[in-house]
Protein backbone atom coordinates (compact mmCIF):
# COMPACT_ATOMS: atom_id res chain seq x y z
CA UNK A 1 0.00 0.00 0.00
CA UNK A 2 0.88 3.45 -0.86
CA UNK A 3 1.71 5.97 2.37
CA UNK A 4 0.01 9.45 1.46
CA UNK A 5 1.50 12.49 2.45
CA UNK A 6 -1.46 14.55 4.14
CA UNK A 7 -0.28 18.32 3.91
CA UNK A 8 -3.70 19.37 5.41
CA UNK A 9 -5.15 17.55 8.13
CA UNK A 10 -8.71 17.70 8.76
CA UNK A 11 -8.33 17.13 12.84
CA UNK A 12 -5.64 19.80 12.81
CA UNK A 13 -7.99 22.33 10.49
CA UNK A 14 -10.73 21.45 13.28
CA UNK A 15 -8.54 22.38 16.23
CA UNK A 16 -7.68 25.31 14.63
CA UNK A 17 -11.20 26.30 14.43
CA UNK A 18 -12.02 25.55 17.79
CA UNK A 19 -9.01 27.54 19.49
CA UNK A 20 -10.46 30.56 17.22
CA UNK A 21 -14.12 30.00 18.71
CA UNK A 22 -12.91 30.00 21.81
CA UNK A 23 -10.53 32.84 21.81
CA UNK A 24 -13.26 35.00 20.49
CA UNK A 25 -16.23 33.76 23.00
CA UNK A 26 -14.34 35.54 26.54
CA UNK A 27 -13.78 38.62 24.49
CA UNK A 28 -17.68 38.85 23.61
CA UNK A 29 -19.09 37.46 26.83
CA UNK A 30 -16.69 40.10 28.77
CA UNK A 31 -18.02 43.20 27.63
CA UNK A 32 -18.84 45.57 29.84
CA UNK A 33 -22.39 45.93 30.93
CA UNK A 34 -24.32 48.83 32.86
CA UNK A 35 -24.72 48.11 36.43
CA UNK A 36 -27.74 47.97 37.91
CA UNK A 37 -27.17 50.44 40.51
CA UNK A 38 -26.17 53.09 37.71
CA UNK A 39 -29.47 53.95 36.47
CA UNK A 40 -30.17 57.96 37.17
CA UNK A 41 -32.86 58.11 39.81
CA UNK A 42 -34.86 61.39 40.43
CA UNK A 43 -32.93 63.55 43.84
CA UNK A 44 -35.12 65.58 45.41
CA UNK A 45 -32.44 67.78 47.59
CA UNK A 46 -32.71 71.73 47.56
CA UNK A 47 -31.25 73.64 45.43
CA UNK A 48 -28.07 75.55 46.66
CA UNK A 49 -29.18 78.67 48.35
CA UNK A 50 -32.38 77.10 50.25
CA UNK A 51 -33.19 74.43 52.27
CA UNK A 52 -37.12 73.73 52.09
CA UNK A 53 -38.48 71.20 54.26
CA UNK A 54 -41.23 69.29 52.75
CA UNK A 55 -42.99 66.16 50.66
CA UNK A 56 -41.65 66.44 47.18
CA UNK A 57 -44.34 64.05 46.12
CA UNK A 58 -46.76 65.45 47.92
CA UNK A 59 -45.89 68.94 46.45
CA UNK A 60 -46.08 67.68 42.85
CA UNK A 61 -49.14 66.01 42.47
CA UNK A 62 -50.38 69.46 44.34
CA UNK A 63 -48.20 71.98 41.51
CA UNK A 64 -49.63 69.71 38.86
CA UNK A 65 -53.35 70.27 40.33
CA UNK A 66 -52.92 74.00 40.79
CA UNK A 67 -50.00 75.46 38.72
CA UNK A 68 -48.65 73.74 36.12
CA UNK A 69 -52.01 75.24 34.09
CA UNK A 70 -49.66 78.67 34.21
CA UNK A 71 -46.01 77.71 35.27
CA UNK A 72 -43.31 75.10 34.08
CA UNK A 73 -40.81 74.07 36.29
CA UNK A 74 -37.86 75.20 33.51
CA UNK A 75 -39.09 78.21 31.02
CA UNK A 76 -41.76 81.07 30.86
CA UNK A 77 -44.99 80.30 30.46
CA UNK A 78 -48.19 82.71 31.65
CA UNK A 79 -45.71 82.77 35.02
CA UNK A 80 -42.23 82.55 35.37
CA UNK A 81 -40.10 79.08 35.41
CA UNK A 82 -40.37 77.88 39.21
CA UNK A 83 -37.55 75.78 39.40
CA UNK A 84 -34.96 76.99 42.55
CA UNK A 85 -37.19 79.46 43.46
CA UNK A 86 -36.87 79.48 46.89
CA UNK A 87 -32.96 80.36 46.30
CA UNK A 88 -34.72 83.91 44.35
CA UNK A 89 -37.27 84.53 47.08
CA UNK A 90 -37.53 84.06 50.11
CA UNK A 91 -39.98 81.34 51.84
CA UNK A 92 -41.96 83.36 53.98
CA UNK A 93 -42.42 86.34 51.36
CA UNK A 94 -43.47 83.16 48.61
CA UNK A 95 -46.04 81.85 51.26
CA UNK A 96 -47.61 85.19 51.57
CA UNK A 97 -47.36 85.51 47.43
CA UNK A 98 -49.30 81.92 47.01
CA UNK A 99 -51.72 82.73 49.73
CA UNK A 100 -52.47 86.12 48.46
CA UNK A 101 -50.85 87.88 45.49
CA UNK A 102 -53.09 90.75 44.74
CA UNK A 103 -52.98 91.51 48.93
CA UNK A 104 -49.57 91.37 48.82
CA UNK A 105 -49.25 93.72 45.50
CA UNK A 106 -51.23 96.30 47.00
CA UNK A 107 -49.12 96.68 50.29
CA UNK A 108 -46.70 98.03 47.69
CA UNK A 109 -44.19 95.09 48.07
CA UNK A 110 -41.39 96.14 45.74
CA UNK A 111 -41.25 92.33 44.66
CA UNK A 112 -44.62 91.76 44.40
CA UNK A 113 -44.68 94.87 41.75
CA UNK A 114 -42.13 94.36 39.98
CA UNK A 115 -42.83 90.65 39.31
CA UNK A 116 -46.68 91.99 38.35
CA UNK A 117 -45.19 94.73 35.72
CA UNK A 118 -42.90 92.05 34.42
CA UNK A 119 -45.75 89.58 33.22
CA UNK A 120 -48.00 92.16 31.65
CA UNK A 121 -49.96 92.73 35.12
CA UNK A 122 -51.49 89.79 35.23
CA UNK A 123 -53.42 88.72 38.40
CA UNK A 124 -52.34 85.33 40.21
CA UNK A 125 -55.24 83.75 41.37
CA UNK A 126 -55.30 83.17 45.44
CA UNK A 127 -55.02 79.97 46.71
CA UNK A 128 -56.67 80.71 50.77
CA UNK A 129 -57.00 77.02 50.93
CA UNK A 130 -52.88 76.39 51.01
CA UNK A 131 -51.36 75.40 54.40
CA UNK A 132 -48.10 76.58 55.27
CA UNK A 133 -47.01 72.52 54.86
CA UNK A 134 -48.93 72.47 51.32
CA UNK A 135 -46.59 75.54 50.25
CA UNK A 136 -43.48 73.83 51.63
CA UNK A 137 -44.28 71.05 49.94
CA UNK A 138 -44.66 72.61 46.49
CA UNK A 139 -41.39 74.42 47.29
CA UNK A 140 -39.37 71.23 48.02
CA UNK A 141 -40.67 69.97 44.46
CA UNK A 142 -39.79 73.04 42.78
CA UNK A 143 -35.81 72.60 44.79
CA UNK A 144 -35.35 69.47 42.69
CA UNK A 145 -32.35 69.53 40.78
CA UNK A 146 -33.32 68.99 36.66
CA UNK A 147 -32.63 65.63 35.91
CA UNK A 148 -29.51 65.37 34.12
CA UNK A 149 -29.70 64.34 30.33
CA UNK A 150 -26.46 62.91 29.44
CA UNK A 151 -26.99 60.14 32.07
CA UNK A 152 -29.86 59.03 30.79
CA UNK A 153 -28.64 59.19 27.03
CA UNK A 154 -26.21 56.91 28.03
CA UNK A 155 -27.69 54.43 29.86
CA UNK A 156 -30.18 54.29 27.17
CA UNK A 157 -27.35 54.00 24.36
CA UNK A 158 -25.54 51.22 26.60
CA UNK A 159 -29.33 49.04 26.81
CA UNK A 160 -29.79 49.31 23.43
CA UNK A 161 -26.75 48.27 22.83
CA UNK A 162 -26.94 44.83 24.97
CA UNK A 163 -30.76 44.28 24.19
CA UNK A 164 -31.68 40.93 25.23
CA UNK A 165 -27.90 39.46 25.09
CA UNK A 166 -26.70 40.59 28.31
CA UNK A 167 -24.30 42.79 27.13
CA UNK A 168 -23.78 41.04 24.01
CA UNK A 169 -24.15 42.35 20.44
CA UNK A 170 -26.30 40.45 18.24
CA UNK A 171 -24.02 41.53 15.40
CA UNK A 172 -21.26 39.85 16.90
CA UNK A 173 -23.19 36.24 17.86
CA UNK A 174 -24.28 36.70 14.09
CA UNK A 175 -20.33 37.02 12.95
CA UNK A 176 -19.39 33.86 14.88
CA UNK A 177 -21.86 31.62 14.01
CA UNK A 178 -20.98 32.73 10.31
CA UNK A 179 -17.46 31.87 11.27
CA UNK A 180 -18.39 28.44 12.51
CA UNK A 181 -20.56 27.53 9.51
CA UNK A 182 -17.78 28.77 7.52
CA UNK A 183 -15.23 26.40 9.10
CA UNK A 184 -17.80 23.37 8.74
CA UNK A 185 -18.01 23.86 5.17
CA UNK A 186 -13.61 23.93 4.96
CA UNK A 187 -13.93 20.86 6.78
CA UNK A 188 -16.11 19.17 4.69
CA UNK A 189 -14.09 20.18 1.74
CA UNK A 190 -10.87 18.78 3.26
CA UNK A 191 -12.26 15.53 4.50
CA UNK A 192 -13.85 15.11 1.41
CA UNK A 193 -10.96 15.61 -0.32
CA UNK A 194 -8.61 13.49 1.98
CA UNK A 195 -11.11 10.81 1.35
CA UNK A 196 -10.49 10.50 -2.54
CA UNK A 197 -6.73 10.67 -2.46
CA UNK A 198 -6.81 8.12 0.32
CA UNK A 199 -9.29 5.84 -1.80
CA UNK A 200 -7.22 6.09 -5.00
CA UNK A 201 -3.96 5.34 -3.12
CA UNK A 202 -5.71 2.02 -1.86
CA UNK A 203 -6.76 1.01 -5.46
CA UNK A 204 -10.41 1.49 -4.70
CA UNK A 205 -12.21 2.87 -8.03
CA UNK A 206 -14.30 5.84 -7.42
CA UNK A 207 -17.53 5.41 -9.06
CA UNK A 208 -18.14 8.27 -12.33
CA UNK A 209 -21.36 9.32 -13.20
CA UNK A 210 -22.87 7.95 -16.67
CA UNK A 211 -23.66 11.33 -19.30
CA UNK A 212 -26.92 10.81 -19.88
CA UNK A 213 -27.50 9.62 -23.77
CA UNK A 214 -30.12 12.67 -24.23
CA UNK A 215 -30.51 16.13 -22.50
CA UNK A 216 -33.50 15.95 -20.40
CA UNK A 217 -34.66 19.32 -22.14
CA UNK A 218 -34.39 17.60 -25.08
CA UNK A 219 -37.14 14.92 -24.06
CA UNK A 220 -38.83 17.49 -22.54
CA UNK A 221 -39.15 18.90 -25.71
CA UNK A 222 -40.22 15.76 -27.71
CA UNK A 223 -43.04 15.24 -25.76
CA UNK A 224 -46.08 17.18 -26.96
CA UNK A 225 -48.56 16.54 -23.89
CA UNK A 226 -45.71 17.78 -21.20
CA UNK A 227 -45.06 20.96 -23.49
CA UNK A 228 -49.36 21.91 -23.57
CA UNK A 229 -50.08 20.99 -20.29
CA UNK A 230 -46.72 23.20 -19.42
CA UNK A 231 -47.69 25.93 -21.64
CA UNK A 232 -51.39 25.96 -20.32
CA UNK A 233 -50.15 26.78 -16.54
CA UNK A 234 -47.85 29.01 -17.22
CA UNK A 235 -50.54 31.20 -19.03
CA UNK A 236 -53.00 30.41 -16.19
CA UNK A 237 -50.04 31.72 -13.32
CA UNK A 238 -49.00 34.72 -15.64
CA UNK A 239 -52.73 35.69 -16.33
CA UNK A 240 -53.49 35.62 -12.53
CA UNK A 241 -50.31 37.34 -11.61
CA UNK A 242 -51.10 40.02 -13.66
CA UNK A 243 -54.98 40.32 -12.53
CA UNK A 244 -53.49 40.34 -8.86
CA UNK A 245 -51.33 43.06 -9.79
CA UNK A 246 -53.57 45.66 -11.65
CA UNK A 247 -55.78 44.69 -8.56
CA UNK A 248 -53.42 46.33 -6.58
CA UNK A 249 -53.42 49.70 -8.53
CA UNK A 250 -54.40 52.44 -6.62
CA UNK A 251 -54.32 50.46 -3.32
CA UNK A 252 -51.91 52.13 -0.77
CA UNK A 253 -52.75 50.02 2.28
CA UNK A 254 -49.90 50.54 5.11
CA UNK A 255 -48.80 53.64 3.57
CA UNK A 256 -46.48 55.57 6.41
CA UNK A 257 -45.33 58.93 5.21
CA UNK A 258 -42.65 61.04 6.83
CA UNK A 259 -44.48 64.30 7.67
CA UNK A 260 -42.50 67.44 8.67
CA UNK A 261 -43.58 67.65 12.11
CA UNK A 262 -43.47 64.40 13.60
CA UNK A 263 -46.74 64.06 15.19
CA UNK A 264 -47.08 61.23 17.37
CA UNK A 265 -51.27 59.64 17.93
CA UNK A 266 -50.12 57.45 20.09
CA UNK A 267 -49.04 60.23 22.78
CA UNK A 268 -51.92 62.32 22.16
CA UNK A 269 -55.06 59.90 21.61
CA UNK A 270 -53.49 57.04 23.49
CA UNK A 271 -51.76 58.16 25.99
CA UNK A 272 -53.48 61.78 26.85
CA UNK A 273 -56.52 60.09 25.61
CA UNK A 274 -57.49 63.07 22.88
CA UNK A 275 -60.97 63.00 21.71
CA UNK A 276 -59.83 62.53 17.34
CA UNK A 277 -63.12 64.49 16.86
CA UNK A 278 -61.34 67.70 19.36
CA UNK A 279 -58.37 68.24 16.77
CA UNK A 280 -60.68 66.60 13.16
CA UNK A 281 -63.24 68.67 14.10
CA UNK A 282 -65.33 68.97 11.05
CA UNK A 283 -65.50 65.27 10.84
CA UNK A 284 -69.00 65.79 12.56
CA UNK A 285 -70.21 68.25 9.98
CA UNK A 286 -68.50 67.98 6.74
CA UNK A 287 -67.71 65.61 4.33
CA UNK A 288 -64.24 65.33 5.03
CA UNK A 289 -62.14 65.27 8.58
CA UNK A 290 -60.23 68.03 7.88
CA UNK A 291 -56.53 69.04 8.51
CA UNK A 292 -56.12 70.88 11.87
CA UNK A 293 -55.21 73.87 12.20
CA UNK A 294 -52.00 74.34 13.78
CA UNK A 295 -54.07 76.70 16.67
CA UNK A 296 -55.65 74.15 18.00
CA UNK A 297 -52.08 72.42 18.00
CA UNK A 298 -51.16 75.81 20.62
CA UNK A 299 -54.44 75.66 22.48
CA UNK A 300 -52.02 73.48 24.64
CA UNK A 301 -48.82 73.89 23.38
CA UNK A 302 -48.27 77.39 24.43
CA UNK A 303 -48.01 75.62 27.67
CA UNK A 304 -46.75 71.99 26.67
CA UNK A 305 -42.99 73.35 25.30
CA UNK A 306 -41.34 69.81 26.21
CA UNK A 307 -42.17 66.35 27.06
CA UNK A 308 -42.14 64.40 30.27
CA UNK A 309 -39.19 61.86 30.73
CA UNK A 310 -41.54 59.00 30.92
CA UNK A 311 -42.84 59.64 26.99
CA UNK A 312 -39.62 59.12 25.49
CA UNK A 313 -38.64 55.62 24.21
CA UNK A 314 -36.03 53.48 23.08
CA UNK A 315 -36.76 54.63 19.44
CA UNK A 316 -37.89 58.58 20.38
CA UNK A 317 -35.70 60.20 23.01
CA UNK A 318 -37.15 63.44 24.66
CA UNK A 319 -35.00 65.61 22.88
CA UNK A 320 -36.20 64.35 19.38
CA UNK A 321 -39.86 65.10 20.74
CA UNK A 322 -38.81 68.73 22.22
CA UNK A 323 -37.32 69.48 18.83
CA UNK A 324 -40.80 68.68 16.97
CA UNK A 325 -42.19 71.07 19.26
CA UNK A 326 -39.71 73.85 18.53
CA UNK A 327 -40.79 72.65 15.18
CA UNK A 328 -44.36 73.80 15.79
CA UNK A 329 -43.04 76.72 17.60
CA UNK A 330 -41.33 78.01 14.30
CA UNK A 331 -44.49 77.34 12.18
CA UNK A 332 -46.67 79.92 14.20
CA UNK A 333 -44.25 82.00 14.84
CA UNK A 334 -44.48 81.81 18.91
CA UNK A 335 -41.65 82.54 20.97
CA UNK A 336 -41.47 80.30 24.11
CA UNK A 337 -39.42 83.12 26.07
CA UNK A 338 -41.66 86.12 25.73
CA UNK A 339 -44.71 84.49 25.25
CA UNK A 340 -45.92 86.34 22.26
CA UNK A 341 -46.37 85.43 18.85
CA UNK A 342 -43.56 87.36 16.49
CA UNK A 343 -45.86 87.34 13.44
CA UNK A 344 -43.86 85.26 10.89
CA UNK A 345 -45.34 82.01 10.04
CA UNK A 346 -44.44 79.11 8.01
CA UNK A 347 -46.77 76.88 6.11
CA UNK A 348 -46.24 73.25 6.91
CA UNK A 349 -46.75 71.07 4.27
CA UNK A 350 -48.44 68.03 5.67
CA UNK A 351 -48.55 64.56 3.18
CA UNK A 352 -51.81 63.18 2.89
CA UNK A 353 -52.11 59.47 3.63
CA UNK A 354 -56.00 58.33 3.02
CA UNK A 355 -57.15 59.57 -0.75
CA UNK A 356 -60.16 58.20 -2.45
CA UNK A 357 -60.77 58.45 -6.39
CA UNK A 358 -62.41 61.81 -7.30
CA UNK A 359 -65.14 59.37 -8.29
CA UNK A 360 -66.09 58.43 -5.20
CA UNK A 361 -67.98 60.03 -2.74
CA UNK A 362 -67.79 59.48 0.99
CA UNK A 363 -69.12 61.68 3.77
CA UNK A 364 -67.59 61.94 7.20
CA UNK A 365 -70.14 63.36 8.52
CA UNK A 366 -72.42 60.60 7.99
CA UNK A 367 -70.66 57.90 8.86
CA UNK A 368 -69.37 59.65 12.11
CA UNK A 369 -72.32 61.46 13.45
CA UNK A 370 -75.47 59.96 11.73
CA UNK A 371 -74.33 56.29 11.73
CA UNK A 372 -72.29 56.71 15.07
CA UNK A 373 -69.34 55.00 13.17
CA UNK A 374 -65.70 54.84 15.34
CA UNK A 375 -63.22 56.37 13.96
CA UNK A 376 -61.13 52.64 14.34
CA UNK A 377 -63.48 51.17 12.33
CA UNK A 378 -61.70 52.65 9.17
CA UNK A 379 -58.54 53.80 10.22
CA UNK A 380 -56.97 51.47 12.75
CA UNK A 381 -56.06 51.39 16.11
CA UNK A 382 -54.84 55.21 15.81
CA UNK A 383 -54.41 55.30 19.69
CA UNK A 384 -51.37 52.93 19.28
CA UNK A 385 -49.80 54.55 16.37
CA UNK A 386 -46.58 56.46 16.84
CA UNK A 387 -46.67 57.45 13.12
CA UNK A 388 -49.87 57.52 11.27
CA UNK A 389 -50.64 54.78 8.60
CA UNK A 390 -53.26 53.73 6.07
CA UNK A 391 -54.91 51.04 7.98
CA UNK A 392 -57.51 49.87 5.86
CA UNK A 393 -57.69 48.76 1.99
CA UNK A 394 -60.20 51.22 0.71
CA UNK A 395 -61.55 49.43 -2.30
CA UNK A 396 -64.69 49.53 -3.21
CA UNK A 397 -65.21 45.71 -1.82
CA UNK A 398 -64.09 46.80 1.32
CA UNK A 399 -66.86 49.17 1.79
CA UNK A 400 -69.92 47.00 0.30
CA UNK A 401 -69.31 44.53 2.86
CA UNK A 402 -68.80 47.00 5.51
CA UNK A 403 -72.27 47.94 4.33
CA UNK A 404 -73.67 44.54 4.32
CA UNK A 405 -72.34 43.91 7.71
CA UNK A 406 -73.22 47.02 9.80
CA UNK A 407 -76.77 47.70 11.12
CA UNK A 408 -78.29 50.99 10.94
CA UNK A 409 -79.17 53.17 13.76
CA UNK A 410 -82.70 53.81 13.88
CA UNK A 411 -83.33 54.29 17.88
CA UNK A 412 -84.36 58.25 18.48
CA UNK A 413 -84.93 58.99 14.42
CA UNK A 414 -88.50 58.98 13.75
CA UNK A 415 -87.44 58.87 9.64
CA UNK A 416 -85.85 55.64 10.06
CA UNK A 417 -88.16 54.31 12.55
CA UNK A 418 -90.79 54.65 9.80
CA UNK A 419 -88.61 53.02 7.27
CA UNK A 420 -87.12 50.29 9.34
CA UNK A 421 -90.74 48.92 10.04
CA UNK A 422 -91.40 48.68 6.44
CA UNK A 423 -88.23 47.25 5.36
CA UNK A 424 -88.08 44.76 8.41
CA UNK A 425 -91.24 43.15 7.25
CA UNK A 426 -89.85 43.08 3.66
CA UNK A 427 -86.96 41.74 4.66
CA UNK A 428 -87.91 39.22 7.54
CA UNK A 429 -85.67 40.71 9.76
CA UNK A 430 -85.79 42.61 12.97
CA UNK A 431 -82.18 45.09 12.05
CA UNK A 432 -81.25 46.34 9.13
CA UNK A 433 -77.94 46.69 7.50
CA UNK A 434 -77.26 49.10 5.17
CA UNK A 435 -77.08 47.42 2.40
CA UNK A 436 -80.74 47.10 2.88
CA UNK A 437 -81.67 50.48 3.39
CA UNK A 438 -80.43 50.74 -0.12
CA UNK A 439 -76.22 51.42 1.01
CA UNK A 440 -75.60 49.36 -2.55
CA UNK A 441 -76.92 51.22 -4.81
CA UNK A 442 -74.39 52.66 -7.28
CA UNK A 443 -75.64 56.36 -7.28
CA UNK A 444 -74.72 56.46 -3.33
CA UNK A 445 -71.41 56.41 -3.97
CA UNK A 446 -71.10 57.18 -7.85
CA UNK A 447 -72.77 60.44 -9.69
Amino acid sequence: MKKVKFRHSATQVLVLSISIFLSFTPLVLGQDTIPAGDEPQEEVAAAAGAEVSGDAAAGKNLFNSLCAACHKLDGNSIGPPLRGVTAKRDVEWLQKWIKNSQALINSGDAQAVAIYNEYNQVAMPPFPQLSDIDIENILAYTSAPKAEPAAAQAGGDAAAGGQGTGGVSSDIILGILAFVLLMLLIILFLVNKTLRRFATASGVELPVREKRAKPIWKSFLENQFLVLVSAIILLLVAGYGMYGYFMQVGIDQGYKPVQPIHFSHKIHAGDNQIDCKFCHSSARVSKTSGIPSLNVCMNCHKSIGEVAEATATDEYSKEFYDKEIQKLYTAVGWNPEEQAYSGETEPVKWVRIHNLPDFAYFNHSQHVEVGGIACQTCHGPVEEMEIMYQNAPLTMGWCVNCHRETNIMAEGNEYYEKIHEELSQKYGVEELTVAQMGGLECAKCHY
